[in-house]
């Protein structure tokens, strides 16, 4: 046993050997045959048909499935259906785990990280820790030559067939993926590494998430150390301690229609100069992005103005609510919550807006009654810096009528607490 520094400083044990072999699924090897590749191009085209997935498992075990190839081809063909909100069309051709598919990125994602190395000028990058493949599949639609790793063994050969579809498409020739610990891989003659280290523990389903980053592996200390040698990025999880992130790193937190996704690092070459800060923003098939040196500082309290912005997740966690406050000439709606205020209706990609409608009662049975003479039926809640339950709110509030508004509860200028009806503008 070795001792190496963890990302937190402390030492931490790592055992050498070989990787550990993760069996898979039972019937699951027979997708990787062309006669599983076909039964399950049928099994997919029912289920995009509507077709119900007991009837398909019915139909497949009149054909003389085994128990195991059937639940085996059902259970991909529903992992491409739920892979189709990340990858497309492309999902209908591609092999998945359920862990592989929760740690990939969106294809639209992968494709903007292929795309910072190709403006580098990389032309070979080391994936290092592949899982099903995206990054590399985006790397070869930028005519990047991929240097594909995985320490799983199974989802290596899954990694592979994905790698060989799109090659096909593009008719270039097939990467192979290569079973290692990325720890264990020489760098020699690549220009670029792109880390995605494993949050979840190993497995191919019925895997749990990992709470600490010393428990990353690749470990954040090797991902980064690979960073002070070459153009590196290491896609992480959107909470990360930014306690963690390096100095000479630009940070970049992404966001897609409203979710935020990931916190990607750039090391070398892929981070921009004078670009400490980054918020990029997927909304509605358009790409927007704000970019600063750092931390951007809050803009003051101010009264409450006509409307209401509620940033993008991605601006929150870069910290650059302050300068898309100076951007829409608004201020912090109250001190320390992520509320801005003004008078003008902006257009901006980067924040939710409401008009403000009026105030009402912040005591539920008094709100009740406000509600209710307003014939609100339908009301969408929000919240920041008030302690509730929306769920909870709104089935205690017994909402009836054919209207329809947002309620934000929050508090204002003075700190105190304010429910506030609105409208989505």
């Amino acid at each position: 046993m070795t001792d190496a520094p963890s990302a937190s400083g402390r030492p931490r044990s790592v055992a050498p050997g070989p990787p550990p072999f993760v069996e898979p699924p039972p019937g699951w090897e027979f997708l990787l045959t062309d006669q599983g590749l076909a039964a399950l191009a049928e099994a997919t085209l029912e289920l995009e048909s509507g077709a119900a997935p007991d009837a398909v498992n019915r139909r497949l075990r009149t054909l003389g499935r085994a128990p195991e190839e059937a639940a085996a081809l059902l259970t991909q063909a529903q992992l491409r259906e739920r892979a189709r909100a990340k990858f497309g069309p492309l999902a209908s051709e591609l092999l998945f785990t359920p862990a592989g598919l929760e740690q990939a990125s969106r294809i639209s994602v992968s494709r903007g990280h292929a795309a910072r190395f190709s403006d580098a000028g990389c032309e070979r990058v080391a994936d290092l820790g592949c899982g099903i493949g995206t990054e590399s599949i985006a790397m070869l639609e930028q005519g990047i030559a991929p240097e594909a790793v995985e320490l799983d063994g199974f989802t290596a050969r899954l990694a592979e067939h994905n790698l060989a579809t799109v090659a096909a498409r593009r008719g270039s020739r097939a990467p192979r993926v290569r079973t290692a610990d990325a720890v264990d891989v020489d760098l020699s003659g690549i220009d670029g590494a792109f880390l995605d280290p494993a949050r979840r523990t190993a497995g191919h389903r019925e895997t749990r998430r990992l709470s600490s980053p010393d428990d990353y592996s690749p470990s954040l200390d090797f991902a980064f150390g690979i960073g002070s040698r070459m153009p590196t990025g290491v896609k992480l999880g959107p909470g990360l301690d930014r306690d963690l992130i390096p100095g000479e790193a630009e940070a970049q937190w992404v966001s897609v229609d409203g979710h935020v996704v990931e916190t990607a690092l750039w090391f070398g070459a892929l981070a921009r100069p004078g670009i400490a800060r980054a918020a990029l923003v997927h909304r509605g098939g358009a790409i927007h992005e704000m970019t600063a040196s750092g931390d951007a500082p809050d803009v003051d309290v101010r009264s409450m103005g006509e409307y209401l912005y509620e940033p993008d997740g991605a601006v929150i966690r870069a910290r650059l609510i302050g300068a898309l406050a100076e951007h829409l000439g608004a201020g912090m709606m109250s001190a320390g919550i992520a509320y801005l205020t003004g008078d003008e209706l902006i257009a901006t990609p980067f924040a939710q807006t409401f008009r403000l409608l009026e105030r009402l009662p912040v005591k539920e049975k008094a709100l009740r009654r406000a509600l209710a003479a307003r014939g609100i039926g339908t009301l969408e809640i929000k919240k920041r810096g008030a302690d509730v339950d929306p769920a909870a709110l709104r089935a205690r509030l017994r909402l009836r009528g054919a209207e329809h508004a947002t309620l934000l509860l929050t508090r204002d200028e003075t700190g105190k607490h304010c429910a506030l009806l609105a409208e989505r503008c």
